[in-house]
């Protein structure tokens, strides 16, 4: 009994910590509710899956997740610029990645205030703020506020939905 009362507590605290994450980054007015929003790229299902792959297809748009610690660029740390793999929308600067060692990819910052969307998440329980790209909705990972300053935010992005280009590459992809 003694055991199940200290897992209620623990269960009550991660969800009350959520909570709590979710409301300090929704005072930020760019948060929004999902169904409201409208993007310049607008694909039928079918359509994206003849361009993403079924991993990509599902964390883009079905708002999956990888593995943790299994992502091409979790400990990716060269220079360049990252992109959504749906459409290419750049996103994040090299210089904003950190390891937060939480198996994902992390940032500090956004390359471009239009690059993202947030939404609120209240998926499984939880109340978080999904992070999609502002150009076709492609989900891309959660923000949390337990980032490094100067921003003091995670953006917690999955590799599969985004690319990598260096700044050592030419406009052909050829280094």
């Amino acid at each position: 009994m003694k055991a199940l009362s200290s897992m209620v507590i623990i269960i009550f605290f991660a969800i009350f910590a959520t909570h709590c994450n979710a409301e300090n980054i929704k005072k930020d007015k760019s948060v929004e509710e999902g169904s409201k929003m409208s993007f310049e790229i607008k694909k039928a299902d079918d359509e994206w899956r003849k361009v993403l792959s079924p991993e990509e297809f599902h964390v883009l748009r079905e708002k999956g997740t990888e593995k943790p610690h299994s992502g091409e660029y979790n400990l990716h740390f060269e220079d360049g610029v990252y992109s959504c793999k749906a459409c290419g929308n750049i996103l994040f600067d090299s210089d904003t990645k950190f390891e937060s060692h939480c198996g994902w990819p992390s940032f500090s910052d956004i390359k471009d205030t239009s690059a993202i969307k947030l939404i609120t998440d209240k998926s499984y329980g939880m109340v978080r703020t999904e992070v999609v790209c502002g150009k076709c909705g492609g989900h891309l990972g959660h923000v949390f506020d337990d980032g490094p300053n100067p921003t003091g935010l995670r953006y917690c992005i999955n590799s599969v939905s985004i690319d990598f280009k260096s700044t050592n590459e030419d406009n052909d992809g050829k280094k």
